[in-house]
């Protein structure tokens, strides 16, 4: 196997739901190496439970699963808690990597892969939604009715808690600490995603268009053609 990576801490819990069990338990072993706790489910509705059972750090989740596909699990999930989530599947056509990401994952894998790399991705993922150590704990207005509390990770909109998933949240708080400016989609990957993204620009307007439609039209974040996005 090589050398062995720094080990995640024991607490850290990752659910599998993959129903190939070659690739589940290549994926496990992978990321037992790299010290997190695993488990695994051969459907969504035992992904599901073991969701709600042991209430993982993040889920790995296949597309063409038995019964409930990996959408509507991710669905469900995203119903109920803001986990990071990264899609495992066979399927790579734009549909569907946009729908993945409009639902909430946060990385989109795409058989056959690397599972060194996907374990690079996972720690990636985990890295990215650590809060801040100097981050402004205050509530800052961002727009009519809509503030975004930096230190509790929450967004309000008409004094109502929006669900966010976690790159909507820190693509929202990266904009409200860099309000009136103009800002680069590539900005935005490097600030929010972290410079080890695999993805393409195309994320930051998935995301946009989330914050968009949960936030509603009191969020002034403007389309600067030709460069990016504004917040105020």
């Amino acid at each position: 196997m090589g050398a062995m990576t720094p080990r995640a801490p024991v607490e850290q819990t990752i659910v599998v739901i993959e129903d190939d069990g070659h690739i589940a338990d290549l994926v496990g072993l992978y990321l037992r190496e790299a010290g997190f706790r695993v488990l695994q489910a051969p459907s969504g509705e035992r992904g599901l439970e073991l969701f709600e059972q042991h209430h993982p750090v993040l889920a790995i989740v296949d597309v063409g699963l038995p019964g409930i596909d990996g959408f509507e699990v991710v669905r469900r999930i995203r119903q109920r808690s803001a986990t990071p989530v990264l899609f495992l599947t066979a399927r790579d056509g734009e549909i569907d990597r946009v729908l993945g990401l409009e639902l909430g994952a946060d990385d989109y894998v795409t058989k056959p892969f690397s599972p060194r790399e996907l374990v690079a991705r996972v720690k990636a993922i985990l890295r990215r939604g650590q809060p801040v150590a100097n981050a402004a704990s205050t509530t800052i207005l961002i727009g009519e009715g809509i503030t975004i509390d930096t230190a509790r990770r929450e967004a309000r909109a008409a004094d109502s808690a929006v669900a966010l998933a976690t790159k909507e949240f820190d693509l929202l708080a990266h904009f409200a600490n860099n309000m009136g400016i103009a800002l680069t989609r590539q900005q935005l990957l490097d600030a929010v995603w972290g410079l080890d993204f695999f993805g393409d620009d195309r994320t930051v307007d998935v995301h946009v268009r989330q914050l968009r439609k949960k936030l509603g039209d009191g969020l002034p974040l403007a389309t600067v053609w030709g460069i990016g996005y504004r917040l105020g």
